[in-house]
């Protein structure tokens, strides 16, 4: 079983930006859009929209950090930490969501897309999931490990489609009592899942880090997957 890639052009008002299309074998299935951390569309993203295109998903990830430079790919060493988060700090995050949005449109119009859109991100790319299930612009929404959600609960009612959060319990990021927080906020609501993995530190779905825990990614992934299967 293999699946096809390419990456496609999205015309943005100031610009156009690329993404990255993973097909599955079918040629056909839901869609989710996937967000990356803030290391860019590199070898680890796209290895993720693989995967899940592998699961059956029709899967577009836009390069997010295209103002700053196009298809940046960032390594995990220290020069790479430097890099990413200048990048970060010097990306407009409204474009950024109008990207989003954009990438959405994209998917749809593909000719594979059948049934419902979801959207995934990782880190940066988490808070931006969660922005974009409450700007509506999807079915579903995952976010692993999504740093800055917990100052951004004032959306909480916005979010009126299913919700999954992935956090690390050992997470040197994220705080426990942020995720205390954002879990205390959505508890009376029974579209939002809140998963909470011991042990785990930020960033333990990427098989490129130090941090990697290939218990809790396998646990996350499982629990994403059958998240999708309800919802999608």
């Amino acid at each position: 079983m293999s699946v096809t890639t390419k990456w496609i052009d999205i015309e943005a008002a100031d610009g156009t930006f690329g993404a990255y299309l993973a097909i599955p074998h079918t040629g056909k299935g839901p869609g989710i859009v996937l967000l990356q951390e803030i290391f860019g569309v590199n070898e680890h993203i796209r290895s993720v929209a693989e995967q899940y295109a592998a699961d059956g998903y029709m899967v577009l990830v836009p390069d997010l950090f295209w103002r700053s430079d196009k298809r940046i790919e960032l390594t995990y060493d220290d020069a790479g930490w430097k890099r990413a988060v200048e990048l970060m700090n010097a990306t407009d995050v409204a474009k950024a969501q109008a990207d989003i949005a954009l990438t959405v449109a994209a998917l749809k119009a593909q000719p594979g897309l059948e049934g419902k859109l979801a959207v995934i991100g990782y880190c940066f790319g988490g808070r931006l999931a969660y922005n974009t299930a409450a700007d509506g612009l999807v079915d579903a929404a995952i976010a692993y490990y999504g740093g800055g959600i917990q100052n951004q609960l004032q959306r909480a009612d916005e979010i009126t489609v299913p919700l999954l959060m992935h956090f690390g319990g050992a997470d040197s990021h994220i705080p426990p009592e942020a995720v205390q927080t954002i879990a205390e906020r959505f508890e009376d609501n029974d579209d939002v899942e809140v998963h909470v993995y011991p042990g785990a530190e930020h960033g333990f779905n990427c098989s490129h880090r130090s941090s990697y825990n290939q218990r809790a990614a396998a646990e996350a992934h499982g629990n994403s997957l059958t998240f999708l299967s309800d919802h999608l």
